[in-house]
């Protein structure tokens, strides 16, 4: 009996060897060429610009964004603009010191590099140039977007209903269901939308156990306590604080990615946490993080938003792209201007990991030709009655009031 044990525990301790998953060596730095890591720090001014533009102009309490989908969608479109019209897109972008062709190679070696930094992370990046059927885009526009960007260019006849349902289901393949309905109609003068779609999963490096995971309160932005479930766990993270906040790196898989928690100090806000955060200060804080034991508690949840961009990006200076006055001359020789920035996103945060989607489009128009003039007197108005060849005036009034007559 004792023998028949002690085979059936060397059995089971060699099936535990077998089966035990050896842990991950960390991430391989993901080195730019010198001249473009600058880029990575005016990406990040952008992302927390956007972030506070975009919570001064939504009343939603959440708002969760892809900085980097919207980079990346306006980078493909910003190939399109001249003249003024780019050079607004370089600031509201936060661009400065590169040329275009440094700036595509930014963008293709972050879409070829990112998703292969950590074989435990499943992070995908899609981008698509969808055109009206028959209208002439120059082949010069779509050449870059292909080779910088990897964009699958489609041709697609705009008038058919279906044309709707073919671009979300493209945005739906490409975050794995999270986002189904970016496009909601397509307008008469739409020539071309510009999508790209961010898809990501994450595992924890360090889980959280469900059983320590319990119900308490948490305070909202109105003062209010509400109900969630609290996960909890007590590990090493790199850690630092400031008279600020406390900041708190989370890592997925081989340490490539992780979530930053920013959880400002009693007496502070989010607001105040935002209010003067730059691509520079944001480098410091990661910086100062150190390894540390910390004992950890955050709180499962999912959000889901839908904005659109047009006001927050116009507030940072990209105003002409959105007017009459964009130059969007190397798309195509029409008029053309960006009617409707969409940007749709998802998260879902809980003990194993995360998982997050974004989908931002870049809608071009093609600028209406003048129309006659519409006068529509529904309001209070001045007449005149005048003799036309001396000018004199008989009679003057204004019409505050009218009633039925």
């Amino acid at each position: 009996m004792k023998t028949h044990f002690l085979l059936i525990t060397v059995l089971v301790l060699m099936i535990s060897c077998t089966n035990e998953i050896e842990p991950l060596p960390d991430a391989n730095k993901l080195v730019l060429r010198v001249g473009l890591e600058k880029r990575v720090v005016q990406d990040n001014e952008f992302a927390f610009d956007l972030l506070r533009k975009t919570i001064a102009e939504v009343p939603d309490t959440n708002v969760f964004m892809s900085p980097l989908s919207v980079s990346i969608a306006l980078g493909m479109t910003m190939n399109g603009a001249k003249g003024d019209t780019r050079t607004e897109m370089e600031t509201a972008l936060k661009l400065s010191g590169l040329t275009m062709d440094d700036t595509n190679e930014y963008y293709k070696v972050m879409q070829t590099s990112l998703p292969a930094i950590d074989p435990k992370t499943k992070l995908s990046l899609a981008n698509s140039i969808w055109y009206k059927a028959g209208y002439e885009v120059k082949q010069s526009f779509l050449n870059v977007n292909r080779e910088y960007f990897n964009a699958e260019v489609r041709e697609l006849d705009f008038s058919q209903k279906w044309a709707v349902d073919t671009i979300n289901n493209w945005c739906a393949r490409k975050t794995n269901n999270l986002i189904k309905e970016v496009l909601d109609v397509i307008p008469g003068n739409a020539v071309m939308y510009l999508i790209n779609a961010v898809y990501f999963k994450g595992i924890w490096k360090i889980k959280f156990d469900k059983k320590n995971t319990f119900e308490t309160n948490f305070t909202n932005e109105a003062g209010k306590a509400v109900k969630v479930n609290m996960m909890q766990q007590k590990d090493t993270f790199a850690y630092s604080e400031d008279d600020m906040a406390q900041y708190l790196d989370l890592p997925y898989g081989n340490k490539a990615f992780c979530m930053t928690v920013l959880l400002p100090k009693t007496g502070k806000t989010t607001n105040d946490v935002l209010k003067n955060m730059t691509g520079e200060k944001w480098t410091t804080i990661i910086s100062d993080m150190s390894q540390q034991e910390v004992d950890v508690y955050l709180p499962r949840f999912t959000t889901k938003n839908k904005f659109l961009l047009n006001e927050p990006l116009q507030k940072m200076g990209m105003v002409k792209a959105f007017t009459p006055a964009a130059d969007f001359t190397n798309i195509a020789n029409d008029a053309l201007m960006i009617s409707r920035v969409l940007h749709d996103t998802y998260i879902e945060v809980n003990e194993e990991g995360t998982k997050a989607a974004a989908v931002t489009v870049v809608e071009i128009i093609k600028t209406s030709l003048p129309t006659n003039p519409v006068i529509r007197v529904n309001k209070p108005f001045i007449f005149v009655i005048r003799e036309k060849s001396t000018g004199v005036i008989l009679f003057v009034g204004k019409m505050g009031n009218i009633s039925k007559y």
